[in-house]
């Protein structure tokens, strides 16, 4: 009925009232922004845009607890408190006694992790050699002598391959800074593909360089969701908004989705995006040097769009879409938009 009577009505008149309404709505919002009550208030009685975050970061935290009794392929405390040992390890100077305030926490969780036939080996192995290592080198107290004696009746511990190690031993870099910025550029948003399959070990190659990305305390809090099929990719692009006239062309897409279930507490709760984000874009990379072409698609935080995409993918509701990113073989002839970028003179901000 609205819509129809916006119709009827002259265009200028249309005009009018909109601007009438946007206006009203800013004095509106100047009201509620004065202070983070009012704010609240807000938010709680005429805007539900952050309901489903609020729940969302909610059933997370539900289930960090759930899975710390139900220990799966990954353990998110073991992971965070892991790491945790191992920047204690690398300190400069190393203090003699650290880890006291959690090292009974992780050695409970390393006790309950090991006993799950499903935990990955990989990340089994990085928690023993840490947690020997750890007690190789620290002094004693009466908590760590404590944790240490019950460490050694649970692990069978040999070479310790995945302990830190100095800056000295990476890898020495097969590019210069031209060598990067030419890999850059070429990373541009691909919207039209070839009709051509994409083969499934393309995109867990570029899956393995994203998970090289650096991560908050090591959680990784995201997966890649694939899509290798053209007709499901369409119909998953569509979810998205800004997608129309080429979702059609996209053979496969990825979701890179975030997980609230690896955090205890609310304040971590927009972490996913950051590490998320910083894992897309390794990907995006990566695709580039396997000969594929991507373009990430933003999300909007709308809620049908949600649930349309949640019900494709299957996700949990704790689960929160990042980003999606179309992945194929560009054709020759298609387009690219120039897109000019800012410069550093208006991206950085000395402070002196």
């Amino acid at each position: 009925m609205k819509r129809l009577i916006l119709k009827l009505l002259p265009r200028s008149l249309v005009f009018k009232l909109k601007h009438a309404k946007e206006t009203l709505n800013v004095y509106f919002i100047r009201f509620f922004a004065a202070n983070s009550v009012l704010s609240s208030i807000y938010f709680a009685f005429f805007s539900n845009k952050f309901a489903r975050e609020h729940r969302a970061v909610l059933l997370g935290r539900l289930e960090y607890h759930h899975s710390l009794k139900q220990i799966k392929q990954s353990c998110v405390l073991l992971r965070r408190n892991i790491h945790r040992l191992e920047k204690g390890l690398i300190m400069q100077p190393r203090r003699p006694v650290f880890a006291e305030a959690y090292i009974q926490e992780t050695v409970t969780c390393y006790s309950d992790a090991i006993k799950s036939s499903e935990l990955c080996h990989e990340e089994k192995q990085w928690a023993t050699d840490v947690l020997a290592e750890f007690f190789s080198v620290t002094g004693n107290s009466t908590i760590l002598d404590k944790a240490r004696e019950r460490f050694t009746s649970l692990a069978q511990t040999g070479k310790r391959s995945s302990v830190p190690y100095p800056h000295s031993a990476l890898p020495a870099s097969p590019l210069n800074y031209d060598e990067l910025i030419q890999l850059f550029r070429r990373r541009r948003s691909v919207r039209w593909y070839q009709e051509k399959a994409i083969p499934a070990e393309l995109i867990r190659q570029a899956v393995t360089a994203a998970s090289l990305a650096p991560s908050a305390c090591n959680r990784q809090p995201y997966q890649f969701y694939v899509v290798n099929n053209a007709e499901k990719a369409a119909k998953v692009a569509e979810c998205a908004m800004g997608t129309a006239g080429f979702s059609h062309n996209i053979p496969c897409i990825v979701a890179v989705v975030g997980d609230l279930s690896a955090y205890p507490a609310e304040r971590d709760r927009h972490v996913i995006y950051i590490d998320g984000g910083l894992a897309a874009m390794q990907f995006m990379l990566a695709c580039e040097t396997l000969g594929l072409s991507s373009c990430p698609i933003n999300w909007p935080d709308i809620e049908q769009r949600e649930k349309m995409l949640s019900a494709q993918l299957g996700l949990e509701y704790h689960q929160r879409i990042i980003m999606l990113i179309a992945v194929g073989y560009a054709e020759s002839e298609g387009g690219i938009p120039f897109s000019q970028k800012k410069t550093d003179k208006l991206l950085v901000k000395d402070i002196i």
